[in-house]
């Protein structure tokens, strides 16, 4: 009988059915054979999910993005991280670097980010006489970037869901991903200034230029300093923070620059809402669906599986398979989903293997911006190829040398717990 229903779930997964019907189907169904309620069960977990106290920054960060994403905030910030770096060697590529990452950073979206500034930075690049291949590959592993920086709403997501199970502060999380987001800037950048060695270099921004450019971002600016300066100082937590930046969003776009029109606000909000609505509904049914595995003991069973290959006392190879397994899931599922069904079942078996759940936050997200454009199901190919209008393959092959120097770079971060640990401790 289990089989029947594990093959009917199955088959609605691939005909396309919704992720949180499945996730309700499995923990009603999970809960009734081992003859507990789970109505009651799936209720109490919604409700439980309702008061934890991080949960508030979901829809307030995502409204805050789509109204970014609706202004003219994608063009200012390209402008502004030309007449800064432009100049240097290879340094459109390192403007679009920087641009992609703080914009996924505050839309917590990466094929946002490849829709909402590709239509700038694709022709831009392409004018500087950088290669189409190289353009198309730099644009589509960019747009992943991002997800290690606050306040990156898969970062708050998977806080939220660790603290089911473990003490963690979602303000450590943002401290942590400070410096591994730095090293695959530094990176990609150094690669991106060999390859394009033999193109023209800009001409450095005149101060006049350098000024209008600042002027003309002046609004956008003090945002990022004072998420930055909360989490330091530690006087605002997550949610205060969410709160603090949608209410800045919304008044500097719709009051003050007059981008986003006040009639245009219910428009944007639903469709925030609509994902956030969406959000919950899965992360409610997920937590159910963790109650049973934890009821049926599966971490406990999963870790004893892996001691047989895995000794307790060998966490670097711990590491490495989960490396493995975070890349192949990333590219079968998107960016939340991901987070939301995997967190709950490796967080309690690496904490057994004695990982940091702060580090291994890191090391998920990491994971997951590879694994979104990782042939062959991962999402930003297809959005990137909707985007550019090249076909699939185009895009895997020209994002081969970027997917190597990220896989380098989430490596290094994480067999190298400190540079994840050293400023969130």
């Amino acid at each position: 009988m289990i089989w029947i229903i594990v093959g009917v779930l199955i088959l609605l997964a691939a005909l396309g059915a919704p992720l949180f019907s499945i996730l309700g189907a499995v923990a009603l169904v999970g809960f009734y054979l081992s003859g507990q309620d789970g109505g009651s069960i799936v209720a109490s977990e919604f409700n439980r999910l309702s008061t934890l106290p991080g949960l508030i920054a979901i829809p307030l960060f995502t409204l805050a993005g789509y109204i970014l994403a609706e202004s003219r905030t994608p063009q200012r910030l390209v402008r502004l991280t030309n007449a800064l770096v432009g100049w240097l060697p290879g340094g459109l590529a390192v403007v679009a670097i920087v641009a992609c990452t703080l914009f996924t950073a505050f839309t917590g979206a990466t094929g946002v980010t490849i829709i909402a500034l590709g239509a700038v930075l694709y022709p831009a690049l392409r004018q500087a006489q950088y290669g189409q291949q190289f353009s198309l590959g730099l644009l589509t592993a960019s747009g992943g970037l991002g997800l290690l920086l606050a306040p990156s709403m898969p970062l708050i997501l998977y806080g939220v869901i660790a603290q089911q199970f473990t003490k963690l502060d979602i303000v450590a999380l943002f401290k942590a991903g400070i410096i591994p987001c730095l090293i695959f800037i530094a990176l990609l950048s150094a690669y991106s200034a060999w390859h394009v060695r033999g193109v023209p270099r800009a001409r450095r921004a005149s101060g006049a230029e350098l000024w209008a450019a600042v002027k003309d971002m002046a609004w956008e600016i003090p945002l990022p300093f004072v998420i930055l300066i909360g989490i330091y100082s530690g006087r605002l937590a997550a949610s205060e923070m969410a709160a603090v930046t949608a209410l800045y969003v919304l008044v500097v776009n719709v009051l003050i620059r007059r981008e986003l029109k006040l009639a245009e606000l219910p428009r944007v909000t639903r469709q925030a809402m609509v994902l956030v609505g969406g959000i919950v509904m899965i992360l409610g049914f997920s937590l159910a669906v963790t109650n049973y595995l934890i009821d049926a003991e599966v971490p406990g069973k999963l870790f004893e599986l892996l001691q047989t290959y895995i000794p307790k006392e060998n966490k670097w190879l711990f590491l490495f398979a989960l490396t493995l397994f975070l890349l192949v899931f990333g590219m079968l599922l998107e960016g939340f989903p991901a987070i939301i069904l995997l967190v709950p079942l490796v967080l309690p078996v690496a904490q057994s293997y004695d990982i940091d759940p702060v580090h291994l936050g890191i090391i998920f997200l990491a994971n997951l911006q590879l694994g979104i454009f990782l042939p062959p199901l991962g999402i930003n190919l297809y959005i990137a190829s909707a985007r550019f209008r090249q076909p699939v393959l185009t895009l895997v092959r020209a994002a081969v040398p970027f997917f190597l120097i990220m896989l380098a770079a989430t490596l290094i971060i994480t067999y190298w717990p400190g540079l994840s640990l050293w400023l969130a401790r």
